[in-house]
């Protein structure tokens, strides 16, 4: 399936001049008081053309943008969230939903070079063009025509942050997915952040698997290497997360905004080690509970120790997010994540590019408001989605619309 009508021709492969278009503004948006202050067509990171081939339900797919909020509108199965994981892709890791590669081909794609992805892009360094594919099974990027080492490279261009419907349970769910929430905002004003978790969590899986073979005195020496590793960069990891949520929190206290104002740390036997003591003792407590857990973690596998086992603790005027209502874990998941864009506009001087999947349907009226609000005066290009175009009505002309239906987009 592809276009019924395009938004708008997609550029030369390479062409690199502003195509960004004025839009005539009918009405103000959100408010008289904040319209100097809130021109998200200003923003000067924002993607202005994208194209997407054999990805999900789209067999070609090319649309243009302004840098306004981008609103994405049709029934539940219409290649919404679909559209925004391909966004998501220009951003490194696995996207929103942590799909496979492979998994992302359209289906009855059956060519070892499957999806693929190309974007223009407004940066703060001018514009670039960045397309990722997949290959076989790694993934392939290049950066202006230029084949990039590593996923990293996607950072020095564009932040993408997103809040999707899986989300709802982050304070509910399992700890991985609160620290894989974190861990993507750390990415974003840490670039070695990736760097290290890949190595510790390299190193975890080695030692586990030597553990399980069966460890000889020749062994011993390089598990002694993997738990040095482990210690290291494990630390490392710890800290950096720390650092972050340390910052995020004199944010989420200095400019509360509409939401709840979230109490947040970061628990767990590392993160208190680092609270008590230098790091470097730290990692050398972590390097002796290792070895001396080796004989423990051979029949339960992984690691009993270390910075897998943190956790991303949120609360509200001391109630744990957990045992908050649904609603109020909604809007401490907002905060959050409105924080969390603040904070990498801070940190790294670039607007990030925000995806919010149905965020607004869960929401009473004056809070999807203030949520709409919130948004265009933070600066960045905005990108939502919802089966009720009447949800978005408060933005008129201040917003692109786009209707969806079954892998077909026509300008709304």
């Amino acid at each position: 399936m592809g276009i019924l009508e395009f938004a708008a021709p997609h550029p030369p492969m390479g062409e690199s001049e502003d195509r960004s278009v004025e839009p005539t503004i009918s009405r103000p948006f959100p408010s008289e008081s904040n319209l100097t202050n809130a021109r998200p067509h200003q923003s000067r990171i924002a993607i202005t053309h994208i194209t997407v081939k054999d990805f999900r339900c789209f067999t070609y797919l090319q649309l243009a943008f302004d840098g306004r909020p981008v609103v994405l509108t049709g029934a539940n199965g219409a290649g919404k969230t679909n559209f925004l994981e391909a966004v998501s892709m220009l951003g490194p890791g696995r996207g929103i939903r942590g799909a496979r590669l492979d998994c992302l081909d359209r289906h009855g794609t059956h060519d070892s070079q499957g999806w693929a992805i190309t974007a223009h892009v407004n940066t703060t360094h001018g514009a670039c063009e960045i397309s990722t594919w997949r290959k076989d099974e790694r993934r392939e990027i290049m950066i202006d025509g230029q084949n990039a080492k590593s996923q990293a490279v996607l950072s020095e261009n564009l932040n993408v942050l997103w809040l999707v419907p899986s989300m709802d349970r982050l304070f509910v769910d399992r700890g991985s997915a609160r620290r894989r929430f974190l861990d993507r905002l750390v990415f974003g004003i840490d670039a070695q952040h990736a760097r290290r978790l890949s190595a510790y969590e390299r190193a975890m899986r080695d030692r586990a698997r030597l553990l399980r073979s069966g460890v000889d005195r020749a062994d011993r020496t390089w598990l002694s290497v993997l738990e040095s590793t482990m210690a290291g960069q494990g630390i490392a990891v710890a800290a950096a997360r720390r650092t972050t949520i340390s910052k995020l929190l004199r944010i989420l206290k200095s400019d509360p905004g509409p939401f709840p104002t979230a109490e947040i740390s970061l628990s767990g036997r590392i993160a208190a080690w680092l609270d008590d003591m230098p790091a470097v003792d730290a990692e050398a407590r972590l390097a002796d509970s290792l070895a001396d857990s080796r004989w423990r973690d051979t029949e339960t596998g992984g690691a009993s120790e270390g910075p897998h086992r943190d956790d991303f603790s949120v609360c509200k005027d001391g109630l744990p997010a957990e045992d908050c209502s649904t609603g109020e874990q909604k809007s401490l998941l907002i905060s959050v994540f409105l924080a969390s864009a603040r904070l990498l506009l801070n940190e790294s001087g670039r607007h990030p590019v925000l995806l919010l999947d149905d965020a607004g349907a869960h929401l009473d009226r004056d809070h999807r408001t203030a949520l709409f609000e919130t948004l265009t005066q933070l600066g960045g290009q905005t990108w939502l989605s919802g089966t009720d175009r009447a949800h978005f009505s408060h933005f008129g002309d201040w917003a692109q619309f786009f209707d969806f239906d079954r892998g077909n987009v026509r300008r709304g």
